[in-house]
């Protein structure tokens, strides 16, 4: 990319002395200009000079070699600053989602699972120089999209994010849903590795223990950051589907999450335990752990520099030698 800079642009500060001078040029011709009084101007009517009309051009060469002086004073330059060396050391993240039947309720807007979705997005817009990638979970779990730079892959896979019970068995499965997401960083080969585990019930489901799944986490030098999500008290959360509609029936149930566990999964693997009582809070999360996870960039400019003061320097040399040979030829007979 080439951009025009000057070195010294305080000299663009003498530009105030061209009204100035025009005032002066103005004063110092009235001056000059000699009156006679004559009763009548009969006998002197004659077709006016062009050149004569023309000697103010003279002043103007002069203004206009004065402005290329001011502005080679300045030294402006053309700057490339194409060739630039980029070494990004990214971080790989896992975000572990649990889409198991209560991330339905209601206690988020629209509900828990659609909060977090449109959270997570912006997470990922806020990552351009990381590798991220995406576990679901329930009573199982599986890979919806491997560690990748493919940032429009991520979010896309994040906005089809569904509950399914017929392809994830239902339940809460924290422990399969860790494990998957280490799976997929326990080969990286970045200089930090996180997760983002988030779930808003009870380990209930799942041949893996969650604390035997952080103690992978540890082993493999991944930090665990844990979420729970969902109101404190009661919320509105399905329980049964219609049978008549297919439709799920909502009723008033108790927020039940295994605060402890995730504490603890997150003390051991060095990460942080959040609560996420609001979409505001779960927002505000994700931004602290954007704060917190932070990339490191190193990068290198190569600038080269084409100077370009000579040409306003030679330009104003070939405006005053045009007005001085003008004076010496053409307006030579003129007072």
């Amino acid at each position: 990319m080439n951009e025009v800079t000057f070195l010294n642009p305080g000299f663009f500060w003498l530009f105030a002395a061209i009204p100035v001078a025009i005032g002066w040029y103005i004063w110092k011709r009235k001056k000059q200009t000699a009156a006679l009084t004559v009763s009548s101007l009969n006998g002197f009517k004659a077709a006016p000079s062009m050149l004569a009309k023309l000697k103010p051009v003279l002043f103007a060469l002069r203004l206009l070699a004065l402005s290329c002086i001011i502005v080679g004073l300045a030294r402006p330059r053309k700057v490339d600053i194409n060739n630039k060396i980029r070494s990004t050391m990214g971080i790989d993240i896992v975000m572990a989602i649990d889409v198991s039947g209560s991330m339905l309720a209601k206690d988020l807007k629209p509900n828990r699972l659609e909060a977090l979705k449109k959270v997570a997005e912006d997470f990922v817009d806020n990552r351009p120089n990381d590798r991220i990638g995406l576990v679901v979970y329930a009573g199982e779990s599986y890979t919806r999209v491997p560690v990748t730079s493919d940032k429009e892959l991520v979010k896309q896979s994040i906005s089809e994010i569904q509950y399914d019970d017929q392809v994830l068995q239902d339940g809460t499965g924290i422990g399969v849903g860790l494990a998957t997401a280490i799976n997929r960083l326990k080969e990286s080969k970045a200089k930090s590795r996180i997760i983002i585990l988030l779930t808003d019930g009870v380990n209930n489901s799942g041949f893996i223990d969650p604390r035997m799944a952080s103690d992978f986490a540890k082993e493999h030098n991944i930090k665990v950051y844990t979420i729970g999500i969902g109101s404190n008290g009661r919320a509105m959360m399905p329980y049964a589907k219609d049978p008549r509609t297919g439709k799920l029936v909502y009723q008033m149930m108790p927020v039940e999450i295994d605060e402890a566990l995730l504490k603890e999964i997150a003390k051991k693997t060095d990460g942080t335990y959040f609560r996420a009582t609001s979409n505001s809070r779960l927002k505000a999360i994700y931004e602290e752990i954007n704060k917190l996870e932070k990339t490191e960039i190193e990068e290198q400019k190569f600038y080269n520099y084409d100077e370009k003061f000579h040409l306003w320097v030679w330009a104003a040399l070939g405006l005053l030698v045009l007005e001085a040979a003008a004076r010496k030829t053409l307006y030579r007979s003129f007072i």
